[in-house]
């Protein structure tokens, strides 16, 4: 059997539209979970007095969304279909939803915005539309939810797919990123898996079949290496254990490696996948390694290493396009929050504002603005308070966004253009 190609998915949308029940669903039909677990949820459900949440569980174990009887927790985050093997990434409703879907393992390949069609159109439903176009997300199905809720109505979705397309089309969407729009219903079932026919008007794929349509982005191994660092660990007999994603390029055994921004180079004895020995490492691949007279103080969290021949970039300034998502106040020059960059955080500072653009058509708004408020988006220029590797985001995608955190929330996202390396 030929092992199925593999994709990260992320869910979006509006907080009450339906993301867990959706994923629940999903989960359901694919039988990643099975009769009996459902039997379990419809039980807690029931207890919570919230029969219409039964499929509204979702990888995320937060106690006071549970005992409000939001979402019911469950382990798996994968599914299969006929064609791919999916990995959803992140809760939807987390917290830190938005943090965790730029940084990290949030590399999405494909994004399901998910906007009912009894609500329509919010405030949240354009704010991930945004932060999905700004990092670069190929790939959208927009399922248009609840279609059980409005009698599954053909002129109700067409209402909503109307309200969406429009919306995409201001935030400059390229066409070819919108995979389709779904009519379905989570809470039935109705179109997910199967066709409806309840909705004889609707000729177009399920929900699954459109996300079998998605293709599997190109792995980017003929890029530099470039593999941030999540955690360091120490293994009996092998020393000290960098852990973390391969982002671009490929690492074997006998490569030479540097550590940035220390600049430590090593020599890598050995490479460690799920307990098995790799001879090489490739983008996607979540890995350890062993490396020569490598000591616990040379590497940490939000470290990246490269080959020796190609270190990661060190930034004393870089030039980024910034939407400011929510802020309390307006933003001015000098303002410092922290940027969460792949793996590592780090204050910057907004040293200068170049210009504002028009979100409709990304077209310059004004020359050098005095400030920034909520839904502002800008070119700013910014200078991290320490070493820290940056890339720009037209080299490494993945080391070339961030979202900017401030008063326990994620009051901003973007992306870099330019980097002023150090010397």
């Amino acid at each position: 059997m030929g092992e199925k190609m593999h994709m990260n998915l992320i869910f979006i949308g509006h907080v009450d539209h339906g993301k867990s029940t959706t994923v629940g669903r999903l989960l359901f039909e694919t039988g990643a979970i099975s009769d009996r677990d459902m039997a379990r949820m419809k039980e807690m459900a029931q207890t919570f007095n919230k029969p219409t949440f039964e499929f509204a569980f979702v990888m995320d174990s937060l106690k006071e969304e549970r005992e409000r009887g939001i979402t019911i927790d469950i382990a798996h985050k994968e599914f299969q279909t006929a064609k791919y093997y999916f990995t959803i990434i992140d809760a939807p409703g987390h917290r830190d939803f938005v943090k965790n879907m730029i940084t990290g393992a949030s590399q999405s390949d494909a994004a399901v915005l998910v906007c009912s069609a009894k609500e329509g159109v919010q405030a949240q439903t354009r704010e991930h539309a945004i932060l999905a176009n700004v990092l670069g997300i190929k790939q959208v199905i927009i399922g248009v939810n609840k279609m059980d809720a409005v009698e599954f109505s053909q002129a109700k979705y067409e209402e909503t797919k109307k309200t969406i397309g429009d919306l995409l089309k201001s935030l400059n969407y390229k066409p070819e990123t919108i995979i389709g729009y779904i009519p379905y219903s989570a809470f039935t079932g109705d179109n997910v898996a199967k066709k409806s026919d309840k909705m004889s008007w609707y000729t177009g794929p399920t929900l699954l079949e459109a996300l079998d349509s998605l293709k599997v982005p190109p792995k980017p191994t003929d890029k530099p290496l470039r593999m941030p660092i999540q955690d360091v660990d120490t293994v009996q007999g092998f020393g000290t254990i960098p852990v973390g994603r391969i982002e671009t390029g490929v690492l074997k055994p006998g490569d030479q490696i540097i550590i940035m921004p220390s600049g430590v180079k090593t020599e890598v004895k050995s490479i460690e996948m799920h307990h098995q020995a790799l001879q090489k490492a490739e983008p996607g691949d979540n890995i350890g390694f062993a490396a020569k007279a490598l000591e616990k103080k040379d590497v940490k969290r939000g470290d990246v290493i490269g080959l020796s021949n190609n270190p990661p970039t060190v930034a004393t300034e870089f030039t980024a396009q910034v939407v400011i998502l929510k802020h309390p106040n307006v933003i001015a020059r000098g303002y410092t929050p922290v940027f969460h960059i792949h793996t590592a955080q780090v204050a910057c500072t907004f040293v200068d504002f170049l210009e504002k653009r028009d979100p409709k058509t990304g077209q310059v708004a004004e020359k050098n603005p005095q400030t920034l408020k909520t839904g502002d988006i800008a070119i700013v220029k910014l200078k991290p308070t320490k070493a820290v590797v940056i890339e720009k985001y037209s080299e490494f995608p993945q080391l070339g966004r961030f979202a900017i955190r401030d008063m326990g929330e994620t009051i901003g996202a973007g992306v870099v253009l330019d980097v002023t390396p150090r010397q």
